[in-house]
């Protein structure tokens, strides 16, 4: 006879949490003394985001916080992720803070600590004051100083408070979408700007986490990066070429200055087309390289690349082969391949065993270095339906996903893999960057009409698998 298989289950100091970022959910875009960010700009100027859509509103949070730290309440989360809107504590990046916006953040801090939900505070996820970027933004390394400023004056006042400090969320889509694609704010198309901001993200990094460790030493220190699964359509020497150019460009070239204390040698040779690096000053590597207490990573789906060799026809596909760094980073000859299926309704192909792979991969890079996934989830075309005068939302597809990376986070754990928690994404539908409100990545579903919040079918499984610290049956 064969004995059924134990459900997953995981260590009762496993932390379960959710995700989410001031421009996507906040609103209330001009009120209490916030200033524009780059994404205001962005989201403003024709073209740039699907539908014409903007944070302006979003989904309401700076008006409905306790509804939902309510909601984070009920369903069991021990920690929060959010970020902190820079130009709404400092709207123009430098000078005093804007009290209002501290109030805001120090009435979240309060009523998460009374819930028993640990803050997890994210000090920059993409909304750059405006001021900041009309003098260079993140090509300039006076940005870098400013950041530092910033999180001084903001640890200062609300650390006591923050359980983890995490001072970036992807730089690498801050680096390469914002400035060489151009599908990010601000919508630059520069090779030599996005290395430029990769090395002035990672002195910023450097210099804030310095300044937590100085003004909350009780506090945990972060980053979260989005790694890169990248796999060669072939075995051939070519293809695993382009495999190692894009592994430095994506992951090395943010792990190697935050955790070993230098950049990948090959990075500089693979790039020198488009910049001679003279952007990295004497000290800067030693300033950036300092011991983080988790690393958080991101996953959402794998990369499928081959070498082209100038001559046959490209083998990318419309929608799903574009380049993050093609033609700006010396790229122009790799091509991004379409991925098996199933997808997501971002076109993003559905693989857990990527999450497995990319788990153990840095944990055998780095092995005393604990992690944290800090964002995991995925966007499907939901639908609304009355079931008997009560609003449901049924999503199956969300759910498997989830059941699926969520135990494949736990082969690696079972491999060796030092994983302290998992934070889903996310916990609202929300303004969801270039695509607008077209995409819903939440377990709580909104109507972005009324701002009515609808507890999917996803919520309440991961409100299970937050009870009992298993794998609920799906």
């Amino acid at each position: 006879m064969t004995v059924p298989a134990a459900p997953r289950s995981f260590p009762d100091g496993f932390t379960w949490g959710s995700a989410t970022a001031s421009y996507q959910i906040e609103g209330a875009a001009t009120e209490g003394g916030r200033g524009p960010s780059i994404w205001d700009t962005f989201s403003h100027t024709p073209g740039k985001v699907l539908g014409g859509d903007t944070g302006d509103v979003a989904v309401d949070h700076y008006h409905r916080y306790e509804e939902d730290l309510d909601a984070m309440k009920a369903m069991g989360l021990g920690a929060y992720r959010f970020s902190i809107a820079w130009p709404r504590v400092q709207p123009g990046g430098r000078g005093p803070l804007n009290p209002e916006g501290v109030a805001f953040y120090s009435k979240l801090l309060d009523g998460l600590i009374a819930r028993g939900i640990k803050p997890v505070a994210t000090l920059y996820h993409w909304d750059l004051p405006q001021e900041l970027e009309d003098e260079g933004g993140w090509t300039a390394r006076e940005t870098a100083l400013r950041f530092e400023e910033y999180a001084r004056l903001i640890v200062a006042a609300l650390g006591d408070r923050v359980h983890t400090w995490t001072t970036f969320n992807e730089p690498w889509c801050t680096a390469y979408l914002g400035y060489a694609s151009g599908v990010h704010a601000p919508g630059r198309h520069d090779g030599a700007a996005a290395l430029a901001a990769v090395h002035h993200l990672n002195l910023a990094h450097g210099l804030a986490g310095r300044a937590i460790r100085e003004l909350a030493p009780n506090a945990q220190l972060s980053i979260t990066l989005n790694l890169h699964v990248i796999r060669p359509r072939s075995s051939s020497t070519d293809d695993a070429r382009a495999v190692q150019r894009l592994d430095d460009l994506g992951n090395g070239a943010f792990l190697g200055p935050l955790l070993d204390g230098a950049y990948p040698e090959r990075l500089f040779g693979d790039t020198a087309k488009t910049t001679d690096w003279s952007f990295v000053l004497d000290g800067d590597l030693e300033l950036i390289n300092i011991p983080i207490d988790v690393l958080g990573i991101n996953y959402y789906s794998t990369t499928r690349v081959a070498l082209w060799d100038g001559v046959s026809d490209r083998v990318m596909a419309d929608g799903h082969g574009d380049s993050p760094y093609s033609p700006w980073v010396d790229c122009d000859d790799i091509d991004f391949l379409v991925q098996p299926g199933p997808y997501t309704a971002m076109g993003w192909n559905i693989d857990p065993s990527g999450m497995t792979e990319l788990l153990l991969r840095t944990s055998k890079a780095y092995p005393h270095q604990p992690m944290m996934i800090t964002e995991n989830g995925a966007a499907f075309d939901d639908v609304v339906v009355d079931e008997d005068g009560v609003a449901r939302i049924h999503d199956p597809l969300r759910v498997d996903y989830l059941s699926r990376h969520i135990d494949a986070v736990g082969v690696a754990m079972d491999a060796g893999a030092d994983v302290r928690g998992y934070f889903l994404w996310s916990l609202l539908d929300n303004f969801e960057w270039s695509y607008g409100y077209s995409k819903r990545f939440g377990i709580i579903g909104v109507d972005f009409d009324t701002q009515v919040r609808t507890w999917k079918d996803s919520a309440l499984w991961y409100q299970e698998l937050i009870r009992t610290h298993q794998l609920p049956a799906i």
